[in-house]
């Protein structure tokens, strides 16, 4: 198991948090262990980790019986939606709401269902996930009418090996965020930066970042 880079990642938040004018505790860090072993997550969690995140339905629910209780478990990936049934009774948070369908399937089941975030496909790619900027509103106000808990926004912005390419994309999200929320729904959380580009997303307003590769290194198992 390659050493855990935590406190490194800690260290470069608080810094972009500083640089936005704001403390490290603005921000949460979610530690993304998918293809992770559980020995990984456990010496993170040891070190205060506490948020993780996951985007396979049964790894999730296989890590969440094998370590400890008090974790955090965030699902960030696609959802299909025969696989709600496996990830609602885990995920505190589900980042990856992006449709109508799977926000009614999201509604069922037993209990009130977690808080989820609208995920927006803030670069208009047609292979990635998530609704249409334009489109926003209307989701947004349809998801509300229908119950659901949405605490804010998400989104993965175009690849580019600079992280500076994201920045535009990072500042229209938030734009987004505040054209979106309102008293009643304040869409609190930005949940956006990644290994690549989290100090960026930091500086122009992330609230929670998904961070993987910078904390453990490539990941131990594929599939």
């Amino acid at each position: 198991m390659a050493p855990l880079r935590l406190a490194e990642v800690r260290l470069r938040m608080a810094a972009a948090a500083e640089r936005s004018g704001r403390s490290a505790d603005a921000v949460t860090l979610v530690a993304v262990s998918k293809g992770q072993p559980g020995a990984a997550i456990a010496a993170a969690y040891d070190l205060g980790q506490r948020d993780f995140g996951e985007s396979r339905a049964q790894e999730l629910a296989t890590k969440a019986q094998e370590l400890p209780r008090d974790i955090s478990w965030h699902f960030i990936g696609p959802l299909q939606r025969n696989k709600v049934r496996i990830v609602r009774p885990t995920a505190v948070l589900l980042h990856s709401m992006d449709r109508m369908r799977l926000a009614g399937a999201w509604l069922k089941g037993p209990g009130i269902a977690p808080p989820v975030l609208l995920q927006v496909n803030i670069g208009r790619e047609q292979q990635k996930a998530g609704v249409d900027p334009d489109e926003a509103a209307h989701e947004l106000s349809a998801m509300l009418a229908m119950g659901l808990n949405v605490l804010g926004v998400m989104a993965i912005p175009p690849y580019d090996e600079d992280p500076e390419a994201a920045r535009p994309f990072f500042r229209d999200l938030v734009v987004m965020r505040d054209q979106l929320a309102s008293e009643s729904v304040p869409l609190a959380v930005v949940s956006m930066g990644m290994t690549e580009d989290y100090e960026v997303a930091i500086e122009e307003g992330s609230t929670m970042i998904r961070v993987g590769r910078a904390i453990f290194g490539e990941r131990m198992t594929h599939g």
